[in-house]
């Protein structure tokens, strides 16, 4: 009986919606409010929106810019700071600043006020490094810091340095105040002591993500966002005067969009008897089992959170309770490691299962965003180098948490200038068998439309037998069907990024090559891929590889423990390695390799048989071989071992473009 009563209201309020959102042909004031706005060279639209010029519902509270004219650069206002909007990353949510007190400063150091994100509005990716500036600090300063002294222009001296610098801690003890100045370096940079040239880098601008709700639904139905200060909820602004979740077109006359609603209405009412019928047969199905399901509800390790499910994109769901128990109340005894996204912890599931969990460091949208892209990935991908996702929390739950097969001996940045370096377990043998799992892994990714974004050695963990399990996949995008690369905003770790996709903002394949050049070098060499503590054109790894390999100085790249200056295969080995890895850190992604080739060279500079009568006719060259006719190639490692076995052209043919400053001569 209550069948008939839920039918006749659904029909009427499925009618009378359709009626009302598909008749009514006047354009809503809002909707013409809120068409985007040019200022500069950038399209304004939701959630910022030109203060003065636009109504303040028509983007998120806070996302207001000012634009002067239609020529000049947007200005965004944190609290006390004023920063030039560079560029806007709508389908990244990210947005690029830089403070304006930099572009108005002479030769000094402009004193800006901290940059405060306590609002939950933007927030700082973990990309971007801390400039750290302390004017107005005395002028009696330990001689250990008086090398960091600058000028202000509000004048008096002060410091200036890098957070994590070795004299951060006393020049935090020296001087009474410091401001925090958001900067991105670029491959090689290194902020010296020079007002100049840190006004360059603060000119060179930052990357803030921004937190607001989400516009593509309403934007894809022919919509345009905006903000109801009254209920605090975002409103789809339609062009008929209709505010819902989307809008749809008008699709002419009236008496067709009549007929059309009433048989939709039709199809609704039989659709809802079918389903309704369907559910009662089901619920009597279900009844028989209805004892058991008491039982095993009883049961912690099976109980679902908040949506009910038992899988998520095909990762089953753990609740929230189950893995606290797992972990022991997170505890920290258990603390694995600590990534830009959230700490992992050492775990035993109530079946025995040891594994490794996740747990992210924020429930926000973005925390949300790349909790389900990692799910999403890994739930689709399968490869023997990739580590297993076993499952996750709802997004609805309490935190966000991910459950990973448990791989317990560490990662490769563990092993070569970690807390296991000392154990000195990787070998040359086992250091050439990651460098290949890893390539084949990276190359299964990109056969898959997939770049991981993040390669390092610290996401390239080892299981028992030394073999990769490649890891951590937050930072991971999909290529579109037929496309080269995704427009977005840069992201990863220093000393591992793509400079020409630092510089273009076009994420690739190549990108990923690049990162694995610089794992490369760390194979060969155990050295980190950024060391302040090196000369300051050599900070970051890539730049130390490809100076010591242009003059052949392998002796100071290559460590020597690896038998490099005793074992000739080793040295054979580990020298073609450096020259593939020179490959893969081209600053220009057409002069790198593919995946599938790196794997290619790796297995074939493994693979090699040395042959003592071949080794001894080469020991006897003592000539260089002669430079290419066109004289852009140049066999690069025999030019500085004519000697060295093993160098099939294939190997050891390098394009002599590089992005250093050096010479390739």
């Amino acid at each position: 009986m209550k069948l008939i009563p839920f039918l006749t209201l659904s029909f009427l309020i499925f009618y009378l919606l359709t009626l009302k959102v598909y008749c009514t042909k006047e354009d809503d004031p809002k909707f013409v409010d809120c068409a985007p706005l040019k200022c500069g060279d950038l399209n304004i639209s939701f959630p910022f929106y030109i203060k003065d010029q636009q109504k303040p519902y028509c983007g998120f509270p806070g996302f207001d810019l000012i634009c002067e004219n239609k020529n000049t650069t947007p200005i965004l206002q944190i609290l006390d700071n004023t920063y030039h909007v560079q560029n806007i990353f709508y389908n990244n949510r990210s947005i690029r600043v830089a403070n304006t007190a930099a572009f108005t400063a002479g030769g000094c150091l402009p004193e800006i006020k901290n940059l405060s994100l306590t609002e939950h509005k933007f927030e700082l990716p973990r990309f971007v490094s801390k400039l750290l500036l302390f004017p107005n600090c005395s002028r009696q300063l330990p001689r250990n810091i008086e090398r960091h002294k600058i000028g202000f222009c509000g004048g008096g001296n002060g410091l200036a340095m890098m957070e994590g610098h070795e004299d951060w801690n006393r020049a935090i003890n020296a001087c009474p105040r410091e401001v925090v100045a958001p900067v991105e370096l670029g491959e090689g940079d290194l902020v010296r002591n020079e007002a100049h040239y840190l006004l360059e880098v603060m000119k060179r601008g930052f990357t803030l993500d921004w937190i607001a709700s989400n516009c593509a639904e309403c934007s894809r139905s022919g919509g345009r966002c905006g903000f109801n200060s009254t209920d605090l909820i975002i409103r789809c602004f339609c062009r008929d005067r209709v505010h819902r979740v989307s809008c749809k077109p008008n699709p002419g006359r009236n008496n067709r969009i009549i007929i059309i609603g009433t048989v939709l209405s039709g199809s609704f009412v039989m659709v809802g008897i079918v389903i309704l019928i369907f559910c009662q047969r089901k619920r009597l199905k279900l009844s028989s089992y209805l004892p058991f399901l008491r039982n095993s509800s009883s049961n912690p390790s099976s109980k679902r959170d908040l949506e009910g499910a038992t899988e998520y994109f095909g990762a089953s769901v753990f609740t929230y309770e189950e893995l606290v128990e797992a972990t022991k109340s997170f505890d920290p005894s258990k603390e694995l490691g600590d990534g830009g996204f959230g700490t992992v912890y050492h775990g035993k599931l109530s079946d025995g299962r040891e594994v490794a969990v996740k747990r992210l460091y924020e429930h926000n949208y973005k925390r949300v965003m790349q909790f389900m892209n990692e799910v999403q990935i890994l739930t689709r991908l399968r490869h023997r180098n990739l580590v297993t996702l076993y499952g996750c929390t709802s997004r609805h739950s309490r935190e966000l948490l991910l459950v990973y097969e448990y791989i317990c001996n560490g990662t490769v940045a563990d092993h070569l200038n970690g807390h296991l370096a000392e154990k000195h377990l990787l070998t040359w043998p086992v250091r050439m068998n990651i460098a290949i799992e890893t390539a084949a892994a990276l190359a299964y990714l990109h056969h898959s439309d997939i770049i991981h974004r993040d390669v390092k050695t610290t996401n390239i963990l080892l299981d028992t037998n030394f073999s990769v399990k490649v890891a951590d996949f937050g930072l991971s995008k999909s290529l579109p069907e037929n496309a080269t690369h995704v427009s977005t905003a840069p992201q990863g770790t220093p000393g591992y990024v793509d400079p020409e996709y630092y510089q273009c903002y076009q994420l690739t394949e190549k990108s990923d090559v690049y990162s694995f050049g610089v794992v490369l070098v760390e194979l060969i060499s155990s050295m980190p891929a950024v060391d302040i503590g090196r000369h300051r054109h050599e900070i970051n790894l890539s730049n130390l590889a490809i100076n010591k390999i242009q003059n052949c100085a392998f002796d100071d790249l290559i460590d020597s423990s690896l038998g490099y200056k005793c074992d000739v295969s080793v040295k054979r080995m580990t020298t073609s390695v450096a020259e593939l890895a020179f490959r893969c850190l081209q600053n220009e992604k057409d002069f790198r390799p593919t995946m599938d080739e790196i794997v290619e060279s790796l297995k074939e500079i493994r693979d090699y048989i040395d042959d003592d009568k071949t080794k001894q006719g080469l020991e006897e060259m003592k000539m260089p071989p002669p430079p290419s006719p066109e004289g852009d190639h140049i066999n690069l490692i025999k030019s500085c071992y004519p000697g060295l076995p093993g160098m099939s052209p294939n190997t050891v043919t390098a394009k002599w473009v590089s992005g250093s400053s050096i010479n390739s001569s």
